[in-house]
C-alpha cells in the first residue's frame, strides 16, 4: 500500500496556507511582509515556522535529518496531525491497545474517527494474534505506547516487528518516556526500515520542559511533509523555540544527570514499597513512574491528597484494577510519600 491510498484525498491535493516567513527564507534588514508591529519587543517578528534553527541542532543530537523532524505544540499536536490527514471521518478507524495513553482516543473523538481497542496481555505486552483479528480494512493507524503508560513497561520488539509484516497502515510508536529506559532501545535507528512508520518524542519528561509544549515526531520526509502541510503556520513560539535550543546546548549534562537520578530513585522507591504490606505488587518500568498495585487504593489515594500528595488513580483502567500511578520525584519528595504512607490507620 502506498503512501498515497493512506491519506484522505482531501489532505493530498490541500494547498497549505504560505505565511509571509515561508516565502522569505534568509536575513533582511527590513521586514514589511508580515504585518508586524515595527515598534515591538524582541517578541514582535513571527518565528520562523518550521523551526529550522532548533531543528538542526536536533537533528545534530538525533543523527536524523532536518526533514525527517516534526516539531509541535506537544506530541498531541502530532497526534492530531496524524489522525487528520490519515483518517476520514466517519469512515476510518485507528486501533489503540489499552491500557494507554489517553490522547488516542480523544483526538479520534474530535475527529469523528472510530477507535477500536485491543488489550494488552496480562503481563502488559502486544497481542499480535489480537491486533490482527482486530484490523479491519478501515484501520489506517495504530498507536503503540512504548515504555507505555500508565504500565511503564517496554514494548517487545519482536512482536512490534511482527505487527509490520500484516499491517501496512501507519504505526506510531509513541517513545515519550525512551530516556528512561535503557540505551538503544529507541526505534530511531530502525525508521529508514520501516516507510510506514511514525515515532513521537518530547521535552516534557526527561528535558524537564513540560510548560514549554514541545513534541517531536520523527518519520519519511514524505510524512513530515504532510505534517508540516497540514499544521498551523507558526505553531511553535519563539520562546518554546529558544527554550528547547538552550536545553540543547547548554543542559544536556543536566538532563542526562537527572535522568541517572530519576532512575536511581526509581529503583529505590520500588524496592520500599514492595516491602509495605499493603502493597500487592510494584510493576517493573522503563519510565518515570511506578504503577502499584494496592489492597485498598482508594484508602491509599484519599490519605495521600489529604497530605497534600497527589498521585494518578488507575484503579478504574482495564488490567489496571487497584492500581496507582506514581510518579518519580526527588528523593526528598519520594521519603514524603513513604512517611505519608507510615501514618496511614
Amino acid at each position: 500500500m502506498s503512501l498515497r491510498d493512506l491519506v484522505r484525498p482531501n489532505i493530498w491535493r490541500l494547498q497549505p496556507y504560505s505565511s509571509a516567513r515561508h516565502e522569505f527564507e534568509g536575513q533582511a534588514d527590513v521586514y514589511l511582509d508580515a504585518n508586524e508591529n515595527p515598534y515591538g519587543s524582541a517578541f514582535s517578528r513571527y518565528p520562523d515556522p518550521l523551526q529550522l534553527q532548533l531543528k538542526q541542532v536536533i537533528a545534530r543530537y538525533k543523527s536524523m535529518p532536518v526533514d525527517q523532524i516534526f516539531l509541535g505544540n506537544g506530541s498531541d499536536e502530532a497526534i492530531d496531525l496524524i489522525m487528520r490527514i490519515f483518517c476520514r471521518p466517519g469512515i476510518d478507524e485507528i486501533l489503540v491497545l489499552p491500557p494507554t495513553y489517553g490522547m488516542y482516543k480523544v483526538s479520534a473523538d474530535i475527529c469523528d474517527v472510530k477507535v477500536n481497542e485491543c488489550l494488552l496481555t496480562s503481563d502488559y505486552q502486544i497481542d499480535v494474534e489480537g491486533i490482527r483479528q482486530a484490523i479491519t480494512p478501515e484501520t489506517k493507524v495504530l498507536f503503540i505506547c512504548s515504555p507505555n503508560n500508565p504500565t511503564g513497561n517496554l514494548m517487545d520488539r519482536e512482536r512490534i516487528e511482527e505487527v509490520f509484516r500484516f499491517f501496512h497502515g501507519i504505526v506510531v510508536i509513541d517513545e515519550a518516556y525512551m530516556d528512561f529506559a535503557p540505551a538503544n532501545q529507541s526505534w530511531l535507528r530502525t525508521l529508514v526500515n520501516y516507510p510506514n512508520l511514525v515515532i513521537l518524542q518530547t521535552f516534557s519528561k526527561a528535558w524537564g520542559l513540560a510548560g514549554i509544549r514541545l513534541g517531536l515526531a520523527y518519520a519519511s520526509k514524505e510524512i513530515i511533509h504532510l505534517m508540516n502541510k497540514v499544521k498551523p503556520p507558526y505553531n511553535v513560539n519563539q520562546l518554546t523555540q529558544k527554550a528547547a535550543l538552550d536545553a540543547l546546548t547548554m543542559g544536556l549534562e543536566k538532563k542526562e544527570a537527572e535522568v541517572i537520578e530519576i532512575n536511581s530513585e526509581r529503583k529505590r522507591l520500588t524496592t520500599l514499597l514492595e516491602d509495605r504490606t499493603e502493597v500487592l505488587q510494584v510493576f517493573p518500568s522503563e519510565a518515570n513512574f511506578l504503577l502499584v498495585k494496592f489492597s485498598d487504593p482508594a484508602k491509599v489515594f484519599q490519605h495521600l491528597k489529604t497530605a497534600g500528595i497527589v498521585v494518578r488513580d488507575r484503579s478504574k483502567t482495564p488490567l489496571c484494577e487497584g492500581c496507582l500511578r506514581i510518579t518519580i520525584g526527588t528523593p526528598e519528595e519520594n521519603n514524603l510519600v513513604l512517611e505519608t504512607l507510615n501514618l496511614m490507620i
